[in-house]
């Protein structure tokens, strides 16, 4: 580890830094590539977004808001509110303009220990599980076409998840500009499936027999009375939605962020929010709330009932769906690791960068590695998801909470975009609601996700607070590190600026 930086403390400090940052902006030549264009930022997050959740979070919502009614809105108001959080961060972004996102910000605002928590739970466990549980979701649906009628080999799933990561990892390893162009064509892919499920049922709607629009005649019948089953509802639209602060992960690789970072959050929040409300409108002409209870893929079912012999289209959109989600989401993941290594909390290989490629290859190996790791444990990641969502909010409050500490430590910083404060105490509760609610719903899960989460304190204590470890604790690093520097001809490209 090397020494770990000091956030910044007083006025003249930050306007200093801030200054610094915007000169940074038009003349730096080292660290990672300002390559990213207002079209690379947008489908990065809808490309982040739109992966998996869309096509199994249906069902949880419907089980848990008993109508129709109620669901469609759970999706509208689940898009409201991450737009929401990610006007806030669009505040926090342009202020900060270091990748790494909340982390960066909770730095700035509560100091390095506090930032190592979320940095922890986040790059160690969420990302890679996320990874993890995209890659699967790839592998069962690619290889539906092949096996519609059973089940496949045991172990073949697993195999094809693991091919998808090292693909996903090589291509994030060779060149920023290929990950890009995967994530650009591949987000076309999913939006476009997306749209064809909303055309169909537009089409059965307005042109339709009346059964395509019995779901709509008592649109709050069966509404559940029950506010925790209600809140439950939330999650699951919530995590469709995950995905929609990762472009504040990369800031810095964006072309013009004063500009782009803002109109991407507002162009994507929207997008998605419009499709997984039609997509829901339509999967409701052709599914009934029983018989979406009954079926997690409900895509799949979907295009079983209106499509045909042409239904095996549906699986394999699905997996495109899924390749640019996983490809996402490596991307982002590596460049919080090499945030956390910039700041010291994070081993300093971390940060290094190829000088052809100029991507963090020891960075982006390491999150794929995690990802199978946690693939290779893969029935528990489900379960160890559920565990960490609480982390997670208080993770996002913790963020929001560092824009008002810093309203309150920088008032004369530079500002592009400056939030009216109503909304981050919106959010702020919303975040608030959603750490409480669990407790008292599941206190043995969310004691589990906070002993996970306090996990990382005797982490930071051995490696990051002590400061005089033994020489061949030392030796050991140093020589690590050369040998990952020859290995994959990385350096550390600051020191050349």
């Amino acid at each position: 580890m090397v020494a770990e930086k000091e956030p910044l403390r007083s006025k003249e400090e930050a306007l200093e830094k801030s200054k610094q940052d915007g000169e940074e902006d038009e003349t730096q030549k080292g660290g990672l590539a300002k390559s990213l264009t207002l079209f690379n930022g947008v489908s990065i997050i809808v490309g982040c977004i739109i992966g998996s959740g869309i096509f199994v979070s249906p069902t949880g919502v419907q089980e848990q808001a008993g109508s129709v009614g109620l669901s469609l809105l759970v999706w509208l108001i689940s898009g409201v509110f991450t737009a929401i959080g990610a006007y806030c961060y669009a505040e926090l972004g342009t202020l900060i303009k270091k990748s790494g996102g909340d982390y960066a910000y909770i730095m700035e605002a509560f100091g390095p220990f506090i930032a190592f928590i979320r940095l922890w739970i986040e790059a160690i466990v969420v990302r890679p599980c996320t990874v993890t549980i995209v890659a699967l979701t790839f592998a069962i649906y690619g290889l539906r076409p092949f096996f519609p009628d059973c089940d496949p080999p045991g172990g073949v799933a697993q195999l094809l998840a693991i091919l998808l990561i090292v693909l996903m990892t090589a291509v994030n390893c060779i060149s920023v500009k290929l990950a890009t162009f995967v994530q650009d064509w591949f987000t076309i892919a999913k939006v476009v499936a997306l749209l064809m499920i909303i055309a169909t049922g537009l089409y059965l709607l307005i042109f339709g027999e009346t059964q395509y629009k019995d779901s709509f005649e008592n649109l709050f019948e069966n509404t559940s009375q029950d506010f925790t089953k209600v809140s439950l509802a939330f999650y699951s639209g919530l995590f469709a939605y995950s995905g929609w602060n990762f472009l504040n992960f990369i800031v810095e690789e964006l072309k013009n962020p004063k500009r782009d970072l803002p109109l991407a959050i507002a162009i994507s929040i929207s997008t998605c929010t419009i499709i997984y409300f039609l997509t829901n409108v339509a999967l409701y002409t052709a599914i009934s709330p029983d018989e979406m209870l009954e079926s997690p893929a409900v895509a799949v079912l979907f295009a079983n009932k209106l499509y045909g012999r042409f239904s095996f289209i549906m699986p394999l959109c699905v997996a495109c769906s899924t390749i640019g989600s996983a490809n996402g989401v490596i991307f982002t993941s590596s460049r919080l690791f090499y945030s956390g290594a910039r700041e010291g909390q994070m081993p300093l290989v971390l940060t290094m960068i190829n000088k052809n490629t100029r991507t963090p290859i020891p960075a982006v190996i390491l999150t794929g590695l995690l990802s199978i790791m946690y693939l290779v444990m893969s029935k528990d990641v489900y379960q160890l998801i559920n565990y960490i969502q609480i982390s997670y909010w208080l993770a996002i409050g913790t963020a929001i909470a560092a824009l008002f500490w810093l309203r309150k430590t920088m008032p004369d910083a530079p500002r592009p975009i400056k939030v009216p404060l109503i909304w981050p105490a919106i959010f702020l509760a919303g975040c608030i609601a959603l750490v409480v609610i669990p407790i008292a719903a599941a206190p043995k899960d969310t004691g589990i996700g906070l002993l996970i989460m306090l996990s990382a304190v005797p982490v930071y204590v051995i490696f990051i607070s002590w400061k005089n470890k033994p020489k061949f604790f030392e030796r050991f690093i140093e020589s690590s590190t050369l040998f990952i520097q020859k290995l994959f001809m990385v350096c550390d490209d600051s020191k050349e600026n």
